[in-house]
């Protein structure tokens, strides 16, 4: 039996729309894994009841089935599903290591990339990687057709994720189709400073960066109580705050010293917004590691 422990992630970071991504130190899945003669799943942990247990429907069964690799798969949810926080992709990233392993197919993480985002595609519709990379190689992310860019940033993250859910489905639905010069040009600059903030594990850069008008305001609109709790992180001494992924879960960078106080901003503003939430204070992280 082979154990493997899938980070969390945050994808988009604002201005990075289906192109960055950070590992979260936590929460995490756990996926064990045992050769068999056929694929079953059985799932455990926060969520389970949402999760269908079919290796059809589920991700780590198109993952068993891209690598030919059949077991008895147990899954131990600590990311919610529906959260914007990489909750499919932790499973797909855990069970490719996992297999990769059991099975002795000798590929690398960057190898796993695709398999892995083959998994997500159960859930999302399409094989996106901006989740399943960092959940594989950790850190900071940057992927294009041409491949996966990885950093080894540090910087102090609040993933703040209220009880409420939004679907990818439903959140890629509202992302608009086109989008101005302007727009376009600032995202760009924007981009390029969140980057740039990775590089030198600057959370003022990192947080500059994540402002985005394009496809953070249509996602908003679907997490009540969006903006007043971004202005409640921003008044606790925030950098940046934006939507996680696809939401409801929201992602805040700033000094270590003000985790604590950005955290339970967060999480106020929620109820005051008559929505309960619950705060991780975490970094960026490592990728999936064999327990």
């Amino acid at each position: 039996m082979i154990a493997v422990r899938a980070p969390a992630t945050s994808a988009n970071l604002g201005s990075g729309f289906d192109v960055f991504g950070v590992a979260l130190g936590r929460p995490a899945d756990v996926v064990r894994v045992e050769r068999a003669e056929r694929t079953t799943i059985e799932v455990t942990g926060v969520g389970s009841q949402y999760i269908p247990e079919d290796p059809d429907r589920n991700t780590v069964g198109a993952v068993a089935e891209a690598l030919s690799a059949p077991a008895r798969i147990k899954i131990d949810k600590g990311v919610r599903p529906a959260s914007g926080l990489g909750s499919s992709a932790a499973s797909a990233a855990a069970a490719a290591v996992a297999l990769n392993e059991l099975y002795d197919r000798g590929l690398s993480r960057r190898d796993l990339v695709p398999i892995a985002g083959e998994g997500e595609a159960v859930v999302s519709g399409a094989a996106h990687v901006d989740n399943v990379a960092p959940a594989l190689l950790g850190g900071f992310t940057i992927a294009t057709d041409r491949g996966v860019t990885s950093i080894d940033a540090s910087i102090p993250l609040v993933a703040c994720l209220p009880e409420i859910a939004v679907s990818t489905r439903d959140a890629r639905r509202v992302v608009p189709t086109e989008a101005s010069l302007d727009d376009l040009v600032a995202t760009v600059s924007r981009a390029a400073t969140l980057t740039a903030g990775m590089c030198r594990n600057d959370p003022e850069l990192v947080g500059r960066g994540m402002y985005d008008a394009v496809v953070t305001p249509a996602r908003a609109e679907l997490i009540t109580g969006y903006n007043s709790v971004r202005e409640a992180a921003l008044d606790a001494g925030a950098t940046g705050v934006t939507v996680s992924g696809a939401g409801p879960g929201i992602v805040a960078a700033c000094d270590g010293r003000d985790r604590r106080a950005v955290a339970g901003a967060m999480v106020d503003a929620f109820v005051d917004a008559g929505v309960d939430a619950r705060a991780y204070q975490t970094e960026i992280g490592r990728g999936a590691r064999v327990l």
